[in-house]
């Protein structure tokens, strides 16, 4: 057990990676919490690992995503922090959008940073998600009134890296953050329209689901074939192949899991013509308003042929275990360092 993964918030693309490391990477130990109240989990987690983590002389490299509080960690077990550390960002506190401003949303950001400065190594699963966390780094550091640290993206930026998130794809994912409301009004529209079509809605819930799904599952009635979430992978891919298209709302997103799954299995991507979307796939998959949401929606009803037929013109390889294993392996199994 030399590689040591600690996963505060284990659920979603959180649990999908280390799962996945745990399964394909020999003498590993994984520590996990449930993925409820990522609030507390940012807060508190640290402290939980520093009491339940046996002391092992085994460990030679730590693993975590940036929800765990890395510097509170080996502050509290200096024998974690003499390991190699790589810190996994998932996403970034420092544009991450909030329903409201509060004046405690600065820790957040503020521990990714600390915890930068304590790892080894920290890598991101895009460039839309490294570039930026670094370059808010100033600006973010702003808000503190006086005595403001700095140089911070010049110590940090040397050890970052880029490794796509690494989907194991067959052989054949939160709320306001996805913007939901846009989403199911470009249905309305359609529906309104009286267009033919169908709709599946999935994905795990946390806490708090906006009103608006349970108003539109209503208002939808026959439209939908499914709804919610589906425990079982296999089920969960075949209502992919049943789609033709899978749409991205989302006002942020810093990889896109679920939408490279549902491209896998046959679907027809639109996705806005920001974030990490212009990274990950081509132009004509991108839209930039509602309205030209709504207008492709409206002619792919009207003609569902044009992607029933449609070959993707995009990638799938570089974002696949097969193609990143080897350098998630040369991360995660370096030899340790000397002053061990």
């Amino acid at each position: 057990m030399s590689l040591l993964i600690i996963e505060a918030f284990y659920g979603g693309s959180h649990k999908q990676l280390v799962d996945l490391l745990q399964e394909e990477l020999e003498d590993c130990v994984l520590y996990t919490l449930p993925a409820k109240k990522w609030h507390w989990r940012a807060r508190t987690s640290a402290l939980y690992f520093s009491q339940n983590v046996p002391i092992s002389e085994q460990y030679r490299i730590l693993f975590a995503s940036s929800v765990l509080n890395l510097t509170e960690l080996v502050a509290l077990r200096p024998d974690l922090g003499k390991l190699k550390k790589i810190l996994y960002f998932h996403e970034n506190q420092l544009v991450y959008p909030v329903k409201k401003y509060q004046e405690r949303d600065f820790q957040y950001g503020y521990n990714q940073i600390l915890s930068c400065l304590v790892a080894d190594v920290v890598v991101f699963n895009s460039v839309f998600n490294m570039e930026s966390f670094l370059t808010s780094i100033g600006k973010f550091m702003k808000l503190i009134p006086d005595h403001r640290p700095k140089d911070l993206e010049s110590i940090i930026r040397p050890k970052c890296q880029v490794l796509y998130f690494p989907i194991r794809f067959p052989d054949v994912s939160r709320e306001h953050d996805k913007d939901p409301e846009s989403f199911f009004k470009v249905l309305m529209h359609l529906k309104g329209l009286g267009l033919n079509f169908h709709v599946s809605v999935l994905g795990e819930t946390f806490t708090d689901v906006p009103d608006v799904f349970s108003e539109s599952r209503k208002a939808l009635g026959s439209s939908v074939i499914h709804w919610g979430y589906l425990p079982s992978k296999d089920d969960y891919f075949q209502v992919l192949c049943m789609a033709d298209v899978v749409i991205s709302t989302a006002k942020h997103e810093f990889f896109g899991v679920a939408m490279l799954e549902a491209v896998y299995c046959g679907c027809y991507p639109l996705c806005p013509k920001d974030l990490v979307y212009p990274e990950i796939f081509p132009a004509e998959y991108l839209y930039s308003t509602p309205e030209q949401l709504s207008k492709r929606l409206q002619n792919f009803c009207k003609r569902p042929d044009i992607v029933r037929k449609h070959l993707y013109k995009g990638e799938m390889t570089p974002f696949s275990w097969a193609a990143l294993h080897g350098k998630f392996r040369s991360l995660l199994t370096t030899e340790p360092r000397e002053d061990l």
